[in-house]
């Protein structure tokens, strides 16, 4: 399983990427082990996140979204919380 993933960082700034262990990755965002974006940025919080079945569909996935204004970054996450209720 492969996962896309947005990150809300400290600076309220967003961050995305793409995992195959979704728990690891975040943690090793907030050691400043990860992304050099996300360094300065700790902590981070996990705002989004998708399910794949393989890396290809993530990494498209994952290019998509970075390609959204951080508008429609936040709508995105927004419509998830309210499907999530």
């Amino acid at each position: 399983m492969c996962y896309v993933y947005i990150l809300q960082c400290k600076d309220d700034t967003l961050y995305t990427g793409w995992t195959t262990n979704l728990d690891k990755r975040i943690h090793k965002h907030n050691l400043g082990k990860a992304a050099k974006y996300t360094r300065g940025r700790t902590p981070v919080k996990l705002v989004y996140f998708e399910e794949f079945d393989n890396k290809i569909e993530a990494q498209k996935r994952e290019y998509a979204i970075k390609q959204l204004s951080r508008v429609k970054k936040l709508a995105l996450i927004e419509e998830n919380i309210r499907n999530c209720k």
